[in-house]
């Protein structure tokens, strides 16, 4: 397990975070950063899955990313809920890894883990630096939080920013195609394919921003900028 993680990202699912932020890892990593995701669930059952094809289908995705940690928390899918266990589970990995930044699933969606996932996020972000406490590890408090866009209702959120991931567009696509199980197996492979949906939605946000490929991001609190220089 890697500690003082630069970047957490709490994903509902396995391939959650790959499809909201699999090209951004691929920017944070080439930057130097220590990236790791933590899955709340495994994400079974579905149609044509089961818990050991996640799992295999998960370490594919993870040694394409080159991650420096990957867990799952083992909380139940189709029944996750914000309450104080699980709470407690995610502050306490929020303890041991001590990330600078969080990545949250965005808030509005008709899936419940989603949802869920979203309030639970946040509730443990507070509770990982409170003192006095039942909770393992040292207190840590992750300094700011970017919502990422998973979900499941053809809406046109305003994004804060959109990062240009045209350089890693493809290890975005390479680590999603090893999710056979929930993204290929049983869908049309008529054009377009979830797939080819997922590439071409990173396609228009690039669009917005002038480059080839690009990842939208949300934030609730302003963030501050040292220089311009660095603007897309």
């Amino acid at each position: 397990m890697n500690d003082n993680l630069d970047y957490l990202i709490i994903s509902p699912h396995p391939d959650d975070a790959e499809l909201g932020v699999g090209g951004t890892i691929g920017v944070l990593k080439s930057e130097g950063a220590t990236v790791g995701i933590l899955d709340l669930t495994n994400g079974e059952p579905t149609p044509f899955g089961s818990p050991v094809i996640r799992g295999k289908e998960t370490d594919e995705a993870t040694k394409i990313l080159k991650l420096d940690y990957r867990k799952n928390l083992g909380l139940k899918n189709r029944e996750l809920i914000s309450n104080l266990e699980s709470r407690a589970l995610l502050a306490e990995e929020i303890r041991r890894t001590k990330p600078k930044n969080l990545f949250v699933p965005f808030w509005e969606d008709i899936h419940p883990d989603h949802i869920e996932a979203y309030e639970l996020a946040l509730g443990a972000r507070f509770w990982s630096k409170l003192t006095k406490t039942h909770l393992a590890g040292e207190p840590h408090f992750p300094s700011k939080v970017f919502y990422y866009f998973s979900i499941h209702l053809r809406i046109h959120p305003k994004p804060s920013f959109v990062l240009d991931i045209s350089n890693h567009i493809e290890t975005k696509m390479a680590a999603l195609n090893c999710y056979e199980s929930q993204l290929i197996t049983g869908r049309s492979k008529s054009f377009p394919t979830l797939l080819d949906d997922v590439k071409d939605r990173n396609r228009y946000w690039g669009w917005a921003i002038g480059k080839a490929y690009g990842e939208p991001f949300l934030t609730r609190e302003e963030i501050g900028l040292k220089s311009l220089g660095n603007l897309a």
